[in-house]
């Protein structure tokens, strides 16, 4: 197991999330993330790379999700439901909604965390990731 660790190669992939849709967006990002775009993929080893996503603020939802759409969260005391709407976070946090989204699609297992810190999102388009070699990926 330790060797196929060290041979492991991590890509670095540049997404733009202007004017796309977040599911389908949200499943690619999943997909490089797991690792399931390699021919070296298996489920129970960590082999995906790093994502990072720009422009997140400019992300789109079909139909009335824009209203309709509700993030929830809860404070663990009793009355401690929050609510808010697409809209709302994406002006509050547009990252926070992209993150969920890529969340909710990998897999709940001791690998989710570890996956989702190589996960970059950022909402406008200047990033700090200009030193890495980073592919498009469509």
């Amino acid at each position: 197991m330790k060797g196929e660790k060290s041979k492991m190669e991590r890509n670095w992939f540049l997404v733009d999330a202007q004017d796309k849709i977040l599911g389908r967006l949200a499943t690619k990002i999943a997909t490089v993330l797991s690792g399931k775009n390699k021919p070296s993929y298996s489920p129970w080893l960590d082999g995906g790379d790093f994502v990072v996503v720009i422009n997140s603020e400019k992300i789109k939802v079909t139909g009335e999700k824009r209203k309709d759409k509700l993030y929830y969260k809860h404070s663990g005391y009793p009355g401690g439901l929050k609510m808010i709407t697409f809209e709302r976070l994406q002006k509050k946090s547009p990252e926070t909604i992209i993150r969920l989204a890529v969340k909710g699609m990998l897999p709940k297992n001791k690998l989710q965390a570890k996956r989702m810190k190589r996960l970059k999102v950022y909402s406008k388009e200047k990033h700090p990731h200009q030193a890495q070699k980073l592919q498009l990926l469509k």
